[in-house]
């Protein structure tokens, strides 16, 4: 038998060149154990020979599934969400899985169409990160395909959800400024929306721990923003500083606007760590090469995509399976833990 060109061998030549059914070069690609040895060797030397590539979506839509999950975020934009989304793609790969990345733009309607199955066709699961979407609306998430959510717009929606400690960390960023002397502490990304988001939690937590030791917040220095970027955190610094605050530390809800902060605070002549200490929430990259280095909360980004993955494999392969929901474990709710990385703006 002529040889193929590279990749184009199907698994029919395989057999033939093999000497066995195509069930048994099946059985061979799928690991099946009782094979004979010389049998195995004979099929995976054509595979060689042959350069036989295994259609893995036809393999798959074959099995019922694509091999496909949706990662669906507010923005791409965003640092967190992209780094994020990283994480997401490395942990799929691991069990097999490609990622379809999808960003809403925080839209309402965008974000209810995740829910209404139009993606059923496309992937076998949902990873979810909703902000349009809030407390009211945790009846719909009660779907009939693997959903796993990320966030903190809605709680108890009776599907598996992975999450972060926003007060406990924002508290753990306040106390670490508190501890070097600082006083007159302004946070940034307080969020006008009094429902559940990262930034009104970790108001919350910063609150709690001006509270423990007796300290008031300049209402002046509390604006709220729309969103985490950059440029945010320079408008806003700038702003809190024109209205005559005059902080020794900066707690940013974000990196990003940490980082856009930095800029304004340099802009005006004010020295960090040595006139105002700054910490960051998030841990993205950048914060380590800043001038100075960003101390900031690292919220456990690796862990929360590892586990929203776990969750949404177990949860596609339980549906693969035949086993019904009712008889499938009931939703979990994980809360990763944080930790404080210090560095030079805060020394």
């Amino acid at each position: 038998m002529a040889r193929k060109a590279s990749g184009s061998a199907t698994i029919r030549d395989v057999a033939q060149v093999a000497g066995v059914s195509i069930k048994t070069v099946s059985n061979v690609l799928n690991g099946y154990p009782y094979i004979r040895p010389e049998t195995r060797e004979s099929v995976e030397k054509a595979i060689r020979d042959l350069d036989y590539h295994v259609n893995v979506s036809a393999r798959n839509l074959s099995r019922g599934r694509t091999g496909v999950i949706a990662l669906v975020l507010p923005a791409v934009r965003g640092v967190y969400f992209a780094e994020l989304a990283d994480a997401v793609m490395r942990e799929a790969a691991k069990v097999g899985l490609t990622v379809f990345i999808q960003q809403t733009n925080d839209e309402r309607a965008r974000e209810l169409k995740v829910l209404d199955g139009s993606y059923r066709s496309l992937v076998d699961g949902v990873i979810f990160s909703p902000l349009a979407l809030g407390q009211q609306d945790a009846g719909l998430f009660d779907v009939d395909f693997p959903l796993v959510l990320l966030g903190e717009r809605i709680f108890d929606a009776g599907v598996d959800h992975v999450t972060m400690q926003n007060v406990e960390a924002a508290r753990a960023a306040v106390e670490h400024v508190i501890a070097r002397g600082a006083k007159s502490i302004v946070p940034l990304g307080a969020k006008d929306d009094p429902s559940a988001s990262s930034g009104t939690l970790r108001m919350q937590g910063f609150r709690q721990a001006l509270d423990a030791h007796g300290l008031d917040v300049d209402p002046r220095a509390v604006i709220g923003v729309r969103d985490y970027f950059h440029s945010t955190g320079a408008a806003t610094m700038a702003q809190i500083l024109d209205r005559g605050v005059v902080p020794d530390a900066v707690v940013a809800f974000a990196d990003t606007l940490a980082l856009g902060a930095l800029a304004a605070l340099t802009d005006r002549g004010l020295r960090v760590p040595e006139d105002v200490r700054l910490v960051g929430f998030d841990n993205i990259e950048e914060t380590a090469y800043s001038l100075p280095p960003l101390t900031t909360i690292d919220p456990g980004r690796d862990e929360i995509a590892a586990q929203a993955v776990a969750l949404l494999e177990e949860r596609i392969r339980l549906r693969l399976d035949g086993v019904a929901r009712e008889h499938q474990p009931a939703p979990r709710k994980v809360v990763v833990d944080f930790r404080l990385i210090e560095r030079q703006s805060t020394r």
